[in-house]
């Protein structure tokens, strides 16, 4: 699956992490490093590798260094790959409500980052903001072509990628891929964050 716009070059075939384990039901974020299975994770780098064999591209990958990402990028430097670590493909910070179960969290809380999707940190942590820099600083110099990231950070590069005029809201915020679902991103637009009152 791929999304972004049409362009005969893209730059970056980043995948999203399997499916980890205790996750269910939970905020997972930045803070809470849950372990995938041993099998999903070779069976993701075993696709990674074919991928990159069918498509020429170079044998490196940069990783989150949480478990879900690097597990599966420690097998594909068991194949033959350069791995590197970059602490900018990491999921959003939720701070406080990091790794609790969303039925825990206040609903008044939940409501206040609704309403301002990207200015509010959510449980005091990262604001979707911060996210936006960050994937937009990978974009201007990733480590590798390959990568292996989270949910959060995909949806922040697709919507970066779509080059909307106004900031996200929650409404229009993209779902997230699927677990071990490849997003092909070839360029991402630098947003003006403003908040969705302001339009």
């Amino acid at each position: 699956m791929s999304f972004g716009a049409v362009h005969p070059a893209p730059l970056m075939h980043a995948w999203r992490h399997p499916a980890p384990k205790g996750a269910a039901g939970r905020c997972i974020g930045a803070r809470t490093d849950l372990p995938v299975d041993r099998r999903k994770a070779k069976r993701l780098a075993h696709r990674i590798r074919a991928i990159a064999r069918r498509e020429g591209l170079p044998r490196a990958v940069a990783t989150s260094p949480l478990a879900r990402c690097c597990d599966v990028g420690r097998w594909l430097r068991r194949f033959g790959f350069r791995h590197v670590v970059d602490a900018r493909l990491s999921e959003l910070d939720f701070g406080r409500w990091d790794g609790r179960c969303w039925e825990a969290i206040d609903a008044a809380e939940i409501a206040a980052w609704s309403a301002d999707l990207v200015g509010h940190a959510p449980g005091g942590g990262e604001s979707v903001r911060a996210l936006l820099s960050r994937v937009q600083a990978v974009h201007a110099r990733a480590p590798a072509a390959l990568l292996v990231t989270h949910g959060g950070w995909l949806s922040a590069a697709v919507w970066l990628a779509l080059g909307e005029v106004h900031a996200p809201a929650a409404a229009t915020w993209p779902k997230a891929p699927g677990y071990g679902r490849r997003v092909i991103l070839w360029r991402l637009q630098a947003p003006a964050l403003h908040r969705p009152s302001d339009r």
